[in-house]
């Protein structure tokens, strides 16, 4: 197929375009560059340096289908800066679907996120919990979900949405580079590294196995497997949600101990109260991507951890965030 990615210059759209690849499709990438890299776009696919709301310049009625990662995905920035949110993931994705419905490309897969569920009381999440998001970040990715559900009602659009919990792992080259680091093995594997002197565990009395909180880790390859599957499995007139992630989750402490275990080094944190509004687990049901995909997550923790940490101890310089005193735990 020819399929445009937008955000591929990002972590995970970059993966999915190296994918993509492999398997055969003609892809272009169009990215701003703003939080990804150049370099991060993988050799053979076409590269367009531009806001989302240039589609309708790249898109031609010879493409099949959009993957949407383009997205500001900052919790903290969307609740100082609500307005950043709405104007750049929702309006952006109403230029994206403007400009596929002009050209008749029909087909997008959609990388939403399980902060439009907000903090449900019940485990694992499905497809069919409430979504409540709790920021003007998972409010956004929302907004764009419903707008999908329209779309393919009205124009036959042929839409999946996967909503993602925590992702981690590199695949070779390409691995995580945020700025500023948000994600718990990243500021791990920081200290591990002697870039940062210790990490923050943050609640260590919630009531689970080892009393901090439990998170659902899935590894990016994985994760992008998911979307090429969700190309084929797109069909017109229907908008497809499906949960990703493993379906057990890992605590914090476990967490910890894999990239102790992994890299051999020491770890040192510090244990500090429960934040504010998190929850003790944040889980996901991925039965919906098993029936409906074919998917299923096939590599573990400590895989995630090592292909992190060969991608990092890889790069000429730490990812952005090596100054940041301490790195959150979560």
């Amino acid at each position: 197929m020819k399929l445009l990615v937008t955000g591929g210059a990002g972590y995970i759209g970059g993966i999915v375009t190296a994918l993509l690849l492999e398997a055969g499709h003609d892809v272009t990438v169009l990215d701003d560059c703003s939080t990804g890299h150049a370099d991060a776009v993988p050799a053979g696919a076409g590269f367009v340096q531009g806001g989302i709301d240039s589609a309708g310049d790249v898109l031609d009625p010879s493409y099949d289908g959009v993957l949407h990662f383009a997205a500001k995905s900052l919790v903290a920035e969307s609740v100082r800066h609500p307005d950043r949110y709405w104007r750049g993931n929702v309006g952006g994705s109403l230029a994206l679907l403007d400009a596929m419905r002009a050209h008749g490309v029909r087909r997008i897969v959609f990388s939403s996120t399980a902060a439009t569920y907000g903090e449900p009381a019940t485990m694992p999440i499905t497809e069919d919990t409430p979504p409540v998001p709790t920021n003007p970040y998972g409010a956004s990715k929302l907004a764009v979900d419903r707008m999908l559900e329209g779309e393919a009602r009205a124009y036959d659009l042929a839409a999946v949405s996967l909503r993602y919990f925590n992702v981690a792992g590199a695949y070779g080259q390409l691995g995580e580079r945020h700025d500023p680091e948000t994600h718990l093995i990243p500021n791990l594997l920081a200290v591990a590294a002697g870039e940062v002197e210790q990490a923050k565990v943050f609640g260590t009395d919630y009531p689970t196995r080892d009393g901090t909180a439990v998170r659902d880790y899935l590894h990016v390859v994985d994760l992008a497997d998911a979307h090429l599957r969700a190309l084929d499995a797109a069909a017109p007139g229907r908008h497809l949600v499906c949960n990703l992630g493993t379906g057990a989750g890992s605590t914090v402490q476990e967490v910890l101990d894999a990239v102790r275990r992994v890299t051999g080094r020491p770890v040192p944190v510090t244990e500090n109260p429960r934040r504010p509004g998190d929850p003790p687990a944040l889980v996901a049901s991925n039965e919906r991507a098993r029936s409906e995909l074919g998917w299923s997550p096939q590599r573990d923790l400590d895989t995630m951890v090592a292909d992190a940490w060969a991608f990092r101890q890889g790069l000429p310089e730490a990812p952005g965030g090596r100054a940041a005193a301490g790195g959150s735990a979560r």
